[in-house]
């Protein structure tokens, strides 16, 4: 008997150490230097995390699409923060690259790819979405002409 509770108490902590990433509560720079919390840039209802660089194409042609997204769908309650993952030698190019694509959103620099890594990010662009309590609920992984109107249709279906 005391083997079978050992067992299952190694399985819960096994599966409780690999459970769906949640909203991290820590302090990233913005563009500009600052320091700002993500739980402050944290959605109502969802809350879109976008990994991207400004040496990745996919994520340069993905960028237009998610700010006419996001400006269609903040005032339903989701908020997008943009994370740049432009390694220390790039990260003077960020903000000029990010005022040129008119980038609507908070973002915030992970040079160091902390985030990437707790999020386990492998593919850019990579777009997680956390829901009210911070679990993910959807990802999206590259980018390609038309994925617009499939993160659209998954917004729809997370909002009912």
């Amino acid at each position: 008997m005391i083997k079978k509770i050992t067992i299952l108490f190694f399985l819960l902590i096994l599966i409780s150490s690999i459970s769906i990433a949640q909203f991290p509560d820590i302090e990233m720079k913005d563009i500009d230097q600052n320091w700002i919390s993500l739980e402050e840039l944290k959605g109502e209802k969802l809350t879109v995390i976008d990994f991207w660089a400004t040496w990745c194409k996919p994520c340069v042609s993905s960028i237009p699409k998610l700010n006419n997204i996001y400006e269609e769908y903040a005032p339903k309650g989701i908020e997008f923060i943009g994370v740049n993952i432009d390694g220390p030698r790039n990260l003077s190019k960020v903000k000029p690259f990010a005022t040129s694509m008119k980038i609507s959103y908070p973002l915030v620099l992970d040079p160091d790819q902390n985030l990437v890594d707790r999020f386990n990010v492998t593919v850019f662009p990579t777009m997680i979405v956390l829901n009210e309590k911070g679990k993910e609920v959807f990802i999206h992984e590259g980018f390609n002409p038309g994925d617009e109107q499939l993160i659209r249709d998954e917004f729809e279906k997370l909002l009912e």
